[in-house]
């Protein structure tokens, strides 16, 4: 049966319009051409979809039965049409990003501001992890965005430093050390010491500066995360040293910062999937995380002696 979509379209605008003089209108053609080749679609068929009197045409039984059948194939069409363009002008559509916890409330949160008022039916999902998961999922290719803390990408993956700045002190805000405008490692010794896990990378680089430095710290507690780190110097129990993210976070907490007087630099990292396709979305998304990064870095820069 060689139906071709012409044949559907001219029967359709046929049953739209109640004749062939407004059908041939519809579709911007000749009486007699749609009047051919409803003929033809009804040979084709083997039955007939209209009964012809006096002029006009009045659908049969089986001409109406086809007929629901061709509004729903339509409506489809439609529907596909309508999801195109949404999607041309990204009205809709899921952004999936996966980053360490911390991340997720210090440098997400004023980026997804940013993004959602300019692509209002786009669904940003966040998964916040700790390594190696967060490393394996980017890997596996799960994740459109991740960000890690390291300049270091997981194997099939690629990325570059979103940001980049020195660790600061955390200290409670009457610790006589909060009347140093700049603090240098001797001015740990022998302090009750907050510190992060001993598998943290950067717990690992401070603990071997202290080393060097020949600077003996009194660790009172021993925690997994730098929110947690703050928390217990808030409480008075010791200062600590923690990335700038999360100090800067903090500082609005009753927690006073202050920078070091050596090196300590704290990196992150946005990481895309090597194998995903590219996306306008996550290029969109970049931008706005750039900006943030940026705005983070000259807060920090001004402000860390300030608090």
């Amino acid at each position: 049966m060689d139906i071709s979509l012409r044949h559907i379209e001219v029967f359709r605008a046929v049953m739209n319009a109640g004749s062939v003089t407004g059908a041939a209108q519809l579709l911007f053609s000749s009486q007699p051409t749609v009047s051919r080749e409803l003929a033809r679609l009804e040979s084709l068929l083997g039955m007939a979809l209209f009964v012809r009197e006096r002029g006009r045409l009045t659908p049969t039984a089986q001409g109406l039965m086809l007929f629901e059948e061709v509004q729903r194939a339509y409506v489809g069409l439609e529907q596909i049409a309508s999801v195109a363009e949404s999607i041309r002008r990204f009205d809709q559509g899921q952004l999936n990003i996966t980053c360490l916890p911390m991340f997720a409330q210090v440098l997400l949160p004023a980026a997804c501001q940013a993004f959602s008022r300019d692509y209002p039916g786009v669904a940003v999902s966040i998964t916040a992890q700790e390594s190696p998961a967060l490393e394996e999922s980017l890997s596996g290719q799960r994740f459109d965005l991740g960000l890690i803390e390291s300049r270091h990408p997981p194997r099939g993956t690629r990325g570059f430093e979103l940001f980049c700045a020195d660790m600061v002190a955390v200290l409670p805000t009457a610790h006589p050390l909060a009347a140093k405008a700049r603090l240098e490692l001797s001015d740990f010794d022998g302090q009750a010491f907050i510190h992060l896990s001993g598998l943290d990378l950067y717990r690992k680089m401070l603990d071997e500066q202290f080393r060097r430095a020949g600077v003996q710290r009194h660790g009172v507690v021993e925690t997994s995360t730098a929110a947690s780190v703050c928390a217990m110097v808030r409480q008075g129990l010791g200062v600590a040293i923690v990335n700038p993210l999360t100090a800067l976070d903090e500082s609005a907490r009753g927690l006073v910062l202050r920078p070091l007087a050596v090196a300590a630099p704290f990196s992150v990292s946005l990481i895309q999937p090597q194998y995903r396709p590219p996306s306008v979305l996550v290029e969109a998304f970049t931008e706005r995380l750039k900006g943030e990064a940026q705005k983070l870095r000259q807060v920090l820069s001004v402000g860390t002696e300030g608090h």
